[in-house]
């Protein structure tokens, strides 16, 4: 038997980090991490389950990697092979070191396109495969909804299949060859076809693998392979001598714990000419599985199902017309077919539509409607962080399979067992395949948290094998089902995975605790014993019930903020897409979190709680962009929690210098604007003298914009822009009036943005108004963590505004970030306040007022070509979806980058964060205007305005003055 688990854990504990860190060194190992921050960061996968490593090594070729092998077995400390960390089921954590290939070893190093095969390393993003062969008419064919993010090696350890399986089949059915590391340090290469013979002749113990087969062909043949996604455990049908002793296949979903992969052949098939989506709605989940089998009888390449209670989380998160139409029912498929020739498509689609029992369908032909429905399955994972109850769920039983014939019944016995536990969840998958995947509201904060999951994972285990099944259809078993791989298999089946095991890894370094010699699935729950935080907090936390460990627990690891935003209209994660490290995504940042609420339970470190060190060196590069608020499909709000912490560790405490200079920024603007000349003198000066910016703790390479000599309010005065506030005390406002919320921004640095608004809103047939104050919303309170100071100045911005709100006059607001106080942050910032919800009601942005006014027409844009770089917050807060079709329906050349500008308001003023700042950056905008001199670059906000007058020639312009100089020419 190979060496008990337990044992090989408790030895990694004793040996110190540094000491690992020393040896790998020594062994010329460059790329090693063991500081605080980014253990952390690596304690949790997209699983339940937290362990802190030693160290953590991000190989750059293979050499590294078989030097860090030897390091292990010197030492004694295990190995965890990671991809993009997106694992369900906890097999990408582990308390030895964890080798991340995605950061260096991420490379196609061939393509063959006449062979029909590729050739990447272990951390290649599926995505930048596709990227890398679409363009040559072929693909990889699985297609998990993880593809932008998660690594083939990744895929390959768990076989992987996506929703495209019934065309293209399991990972193992699209691998050609590897080469693996291991244990014993040997790298070992392995090609599918391989003659038995050559195999066992070569590698002494693949002949102890082939005579461990022989001796047990009756338990290999009735126990393994009956269905195609009988994942759990290892896949020993493939080593049958009728199956030509498939060692590389069967190596496919061995979870890291027999080699560590280090490079793959994979294999590239055509895509079909023509794909059409049917869609199909039943009474119910249960009847969708009930008519899954039918479906084979018209060939589909993918038959996903969905449930309402999943569409209608969607719905309230993002809004109706975030869910194309559906059909009737609460239980839907989305049926793909597609073939070469378009009738017969067409007429398979139709066949289809009457021949499966449905209650409703209807054939999607729009490719932006399928589109969009492909999308609401494919972030299931993530909106499936609340269960219909509003509570966490959690994965743990998100991944058993069927045989499909049974599944309707095996649906309805499933939600009678979660019923009978008081448990919920949002069921979707792959119903062509028998998969389902569910999240559930395990109650693991609460005494006895875990030992409900550990019933009912056990109960759950035993009915999926009543029914023929396998508890893992694609996730790969983990940390959280090989514990119950008894339910499925015998003791001799068993006996055969730990004499595998005993052959390729005999000291149990590679992935312990996993699939052999199981830990216990209850063990090193990341939500147990957390307890509630929700004294003396700044913000509301409103949807998390006022609890800050609530809140910072959404992040369910399926690591969305890892993946590009290139090609897209998504922004997150900024900072992630600059550094590539794990501590700079969302999700890094959030384990952070969860390590500072969590208190340095077990092993931790975090135990300074607010002013820990590795909290804020993680958070210390969030641009508090807000990209996260709409595109993390958990609803996580990374710019809050850094401005809680923010607030909270420099509470009654001296502050950095710019949250002084640049927090405060609207306060020092208003006294300057009383002397404009020696105030623009003094920034004048500050920008000739390095040493001044850095006394304000700004970054010397950025540029100190001047005051306007007029601000916005001082044209208001001679441009017949009246105060609000005078009209209603004379009776006077008109029905046709509007009030513009005046920034800072607009106000002393853009005014001509200001008078670009009042031009356009008055040819449109409207009366703008000002309210008399000079208010401010605190942005800049906000992004710095000044919280009582933002409550103040909001308050008395929504003050003024709230007299315009219950006259019903519309609020325009022409900065992105103040608008999105108004419509976001308010309600954190003052919950319960009626004005505040009120004004938050009436505000919007200058396109969603003008498309919401039937009597506009927008000027023509034929020929006009655009470069938009939306800002942040109006992605993350309104959407800038208005502002598109305003733009496209005027006839527009649009081009919408995603991503950010990179400055963010103060952060890429601050030092110590400029070069970030130019990275993300050169991530969308700088390409894009590089490609397109000549288009106009469209930038609401003053920050993006900014960032693009200090890196080019070039200058931005609002949505207004574009809208305004069209108006004119015309």
């Amino acid at each position: 038997m190979p060496k008990p688990a337990a044992e090989v854990t408790a030895h990694a504990a004793t040996i110190d980090v540094e000491t690992i860190a020393h040896e790998l060194r020594h062994h010329e190992v460059g790329d090693v991490l063991v500081d605080g921050t980014n253990r952390a960061a690596y304690s949790s996968d997209a699983s339940l389950y937290r362990v802190l490593p030693r160290a953590i090594v991000r190989p750059r070729n293979t050499d590294d990697v078989l030097e860090t092998l030897a390091v292990a077995r010197m030492l004694g400390v295990p190995i965890t092979p990671r991809g993009a960390g997106t694992s369900c089921a906890g097999n990408a954590v582990g308390p030895g070191i964890v080798l991340d290939f995605s950061k260096h070893m991420n490379k196609v190093l061939d393509v063959d396109v006449a062979a029909g095969r590729a050739v990447v390393e272990a951390g290649v993003v599926h995505q930048s495969l596709q990227k890398a062969v679409v363009p040559h008419g072929v693909r990889f064919g699985p297609d998990p909804s993880s593809h932008t993010r998660c690594t083939i090696g990744g895929m390959i350890g768990n076989n992987a299949c996506g929703s495209r399986a019934l065309a293209y089949g399991k990972t193992s059915d699209n691998l050609l060859g590897m080469e693996m590391a291991t244990a014993a340090g040997e790298l070992l290469r392995l090609d599918h076809g391989a003659p038995r013979d050559q195999l066992t002749s070569t590698h002494p113990y693949l002949e102890r693998l082939d005579a461990l087969v022989g001796g047990n062909l009756a338990t290999v043949r009735q126990e393994f392979g009956r269905f195609d996604r009988q994942v759990s455990g290892y896949a020993m049908e493939t080593l049958l001598p009728e199956r030509g002793f498939d060692v590389t296949r069967f190596m496919a979903g061995t979870e890291g714990t027999l080699g560590v992969l280090t490079e793959a052949t994979v294999r590239l098939v055509t895509d079909p000419t023509h794909r059409v989506l049917v869609a199909l709605g039943y009474e119910d989940m249960a009847s969708a599985g009930d008519a899954a089998p039918l479906l084979r009888a018209f060939d589909p390449i993918a038959c996903e199902g969905m449930d309402r209670r999943l569409v209608d989380v969607l719905i309230a998160r993002r809004g109706a017309q975030a869910v194309p139409a559906l059909p009737k029912g609460s239980g839907w498929l989305l049926v793909e077919i597609a073939g070469d020739d378009h009738a017969e498509v067409m007429a398979r689609a139709e066949a289809c539509l009457v021949g499966c029992n449905a209650l409703d369908g209807r054939v999607v032909t729009d490719v932006a409607e399928s589109t969009a429905l492909w999308k609401v399955r494919e972030d299931g994972a993530g909106l499936a962080g609340r269960s219909p109850k509003d509570l966490p769920a959690w994965p743990g039983w998100e991944d058993a399979a069927v045989p499909p014939e049974k599944l309707g019944a095996y649906l309805r016995d499933f939600d009678a067992l979660m019923a009978s536990y008081d448990l919920s969840g949002l069921p979707y998958g792959h119903f062509g395949d028998g998969c389902l995947h569910i999240r559930i509201d395990f109650p693991l904060g609460a005494p006895g948290g875990t030992d409900v999951l550990s019933e009912f994972l056990g109960e759950s285990a035993k009915l999926v094998a009543s029914y023929g099944g396998s508890m893992s259809g694609e996730h790969g078993d983990g940390r959280a089902r090989s514990e119950y791989l008894a339910s499925m298999y015998s003791p001799e089946a068993l006996g055969l995975f730990a004499g595998v095991k005993e052959i390729f890894d005999p000291t149990n370094l590679l992935n312990p605790g996993v699939l052999v010699d199981p830990n216990p699935a209850a063990a090193d729950v990341r939500m147990a014993h957390v307890a509630p935080l929700t004294r003396n907090l700044a913000l509301a936390y409103a949807h998390d019930g006022g609890d800050f460990a609530k809140a910072v627990h959404r992040c369910t690891g399926v690591g969305k903020c890892r993946a590009s935003t290139l090609g897209t209209t998504n922004v997150m994660c900024p900072s992630y897409a600059a550094t590539g490290d794990e501590k700079d995504s969302t999700r890094g940042r959030a384990r952070l979190l969860q390590e500072m609420v969590n208190g340095g339970l077990d092993g931790g470190f975090v135990r300074d709680g607010w002013k820990s060190k590795e909290v804020h060196d993680a958070l210390d590069l969030c641009l508090s962009c807000k990209g996260c608020t709409s595109d993390c499909p958990t609803g996580i709000d990374m710019p809050a929690f850094k401005s809680e912490v923010l607030h909270q560790t420099y509470k009654g405490r001296v502050r950095p210098r710019s949250h002084y200079a640049l927090g405060q920024l609207p306060r020092w603007v208003r006294l300057g604007r009383r002397a404009t000349g020696l105030f623009n003198l003094a920034l004048a000066t500050t920008q000739k003298v390095p040493v001044l910016k850095k006394v304000a703790g700004v970054d010397p390479r950025r540029s100190v914009p001047a005051m306007a000599r007029e601000s916005f309010r001082d044209w208001c005065r001679t441009h017949d822009v009246g105060f609000f506030e005078d009209a209603d005390r004379a009776g006077t406002v008109s029905e046709n009036a509007v009030v513009i919320m005046v920034d800072t921004f607009t106000d002393h640095f853009s005014p001509d943005v200001g008078q670009a608004a009042v031009r356009v809103l008055r040819r449109a047939g409207w009366e703008p108004y000002i309210v008399e104050r000079a208010g401010c919303c605190g942005l800049t309170w906000i992004s710095t963590g000044q919280l009582d100071g933002a409550k103040k100045q909001l308050r008395g911005l929504v003050g003024d505004l709230a007299p315009v709100a219950r006259r019903h006059v519309p609020v325009i607001g022409l900065e992105p970030s103040c608008t999105a106080v108004l419509r976001g942050d308010s309600a954190e910032l003052l919950p319960g306040d009626e004005d505040a919800a009120l004004v938050a009601r009436s505000t919007s942005t200058l396109a969603e007022f003008l498309a919401g006014d039937d009597a506009w027409t927008a000027p023509d844009l034929s020929g006009t070509d655009v470069v938009a770089q939306p800002h942040c917050h109006h992605h993350g807060v309104m959407g800038w979806s208005p502002d598109a079709k305003l733009l496209k329906d005027a006839g527009a050349n649009l081009q919408q980058l995603g991503g950010c500008c990179g400055l963010a308001g103060n952060f890429g003023v601050e030092q110590g964060h400029y070069e970030v700042s130019v990275k993300v950056a050169e991530q969308q905008l700088l390409p894009a205007m590089d490609a397109r001199p000549d288009a106009d670059v469209l930038a609401d906000g003053f920050s993006c305005r900014t960032q693009i007058a200090d890196l080019t020639e070039r200058r931005g312009i609002h949505l207004a003055q574009m809208l305004d100089r069209a108006q004119s020419e015309q």
